[in-house]
């Protein structure tokens, strides 16, 4: 079992930045792939970026490309996404998520955090 923690989310301005962490309770972690995937009020869960367990591969949505920025220390497990230049759109609540081979699909996601709200607004 893999438990996973999210911090960081709060309420910034347009063009502002945040950083998203989540801990993971299990030494394992390190072969798990991360991914993290944000879901708005009445839309579906949607994927923003993922990362291999080594870090070598790393996948974005297109409309963070550039602007997100996804990273993980094995040691001790977490893994990271700053983000930069937010928009109004990206308000959302963003999930941690631990996958056992990389997938950009939700249900290929063994292990959910709670989630983190980002809010994006003046």
């Amino acid at each position: 079992q893999v438990q996973l923690v999210e911090s960081g989310g709060g309420l910034v301005q347009p063009g502002g930045s945040l950083r998203l962490s989540c801990a993971a309770s299990r030494r394992t972690f390190m072969s798990y792939y991360m991914g993290w995937f944000r879901q708005a009020p009445g839309k579906e869960r949607d994927f923003v970026a993922a990362i291999s367990w080594n870090g070598e591969s790393i996948y974005y949505t297109d409309s963070v490309k550039g602007r997100f920025t996804i990273s993980r220390d094995n040691a001790p497990n977490t893994v990271t996404l700053q983000m930069n230049k937010l928009r109004p759109e990206d308000t959302a609540v963003y999930y941690c998520a631990a996958a056992r081979r990389v997938t950009t699909v939700s249900t290929g996601y063994d292990y959910w955090g709670q989630g983190t709200q980002v809010t994006v607004s003046s």
